[in-house]
């Protein structure tokens, strides 16, 4: 059974005249990492927020695990999918441990209290991603890249089947971006299903598995990402004379840009 299956969606903003994404079909299995990529305001994070049912599409069908998404209460969908957001801006000082011990909510019943192994589970996770010693820390207080870290860490400890990261690595530097990439790809291979959206071909390239196209008419194309990653894919999605280059002692192309 598919974790997620996106058929026939398309969805327009109401005050826009434009539809934003258009007759939109993807699948994504257990174990299987797919990577959007798309130019800015082709619509990646609306997809997302459609597939999280934090949006309602104009037309088509979004099934979670066999069901359909609109059907689905809150609490269901938020155990089968954790979203990452792009950007999440803090309303309250929580230490970094309790904003990510939110994510175990799902798993928690609503008058129930955490129990030693979901602290023991946040404990693990921050560790894994490199903030433990954060965990006291007030979590309006860190730095935005920082803050992403622990809303990653957040969507692991709900040990949802798939999760969706909205250009995940955008406030991080180098060293931590393929930091990030390396734990998303250890999830896939944990068995969870993954969605990450990037303006970085060579993320796509680096996690392999699926990558699908979003131009900026608001269609979708989906592939394996060694046959759908081409430079005149690459020329044609971001308008500009990209290469792709095997470089000695890496075992896979790396996209160069033109000289400035």
């Amino acid at each position: 059974m598919s974790i997620i299956q996106v058929e026939n969606l398309s969805f327009s903003y109401e005050k826009s005249q434009k539809t934003v994404l258009k007759n939109i079909n993807l699948t994504l299995e257990e174990g299987e990492v797919m990577t959007i990529l798309g130019p800015n305001g082709a619509g990646k994070s609306t997809l997302l927020n459609c597939i999280a049912v934090l949006l309602t599409p104009d037309e088509g069908t979004i099934t979670l695990c066999g069901k359909k998404a609109g059907e689905l209460k809150p609490k269901e969908v938020a155990k089968i999918l954790s979203y990452v957001p792009q950007n999440h801006v803090p309303a309250f000082s929580y230490t970094v441990r309790d904003f990510v011990l939110m994510g175990r909510a799902p798993t928690v019943g609503m008058f129930a209290r955490p129990d030693p192994e979901d602290f023991e589970l946040v404990d693990r996770t921050l560790e894994e991603i490199g903030i433990l010693e954060l965990k006291d820390k007030p979590y309006t207080e860190i730095s935005g890249g920082e803050r992403q870290q622990a809303t990653i860490a957040r969507a692991i400890v709900a040990e949802p089947k798939a999760i969706l990261f909205d250009e995940p690595t955008a406030h991080l530097d180098y060293g931590n971006q393929l930091k990030t990439l390396r734990l998303i790809k250890g999830l896939r291979e944990k068995g969870y299903a993954i969605i990450i959206t990037t303006h970085d071909p060579d993320h796509a390239i680096l996690l392999g598995g699926t990558t699908a196209i979003l131009d900026r008419n608001g269609t979708l194309v989906t592939g394996k990402t060694e046959e759908i990653v081409t430079e005149e894919t690459l020329r044609t999605l971001y308008d500009t004379e990209l290469s792709l280059k095997n470089v000695e002692g890496v075992d896979r192309p790396i996209c160069v840009p033109p000289d400035l």
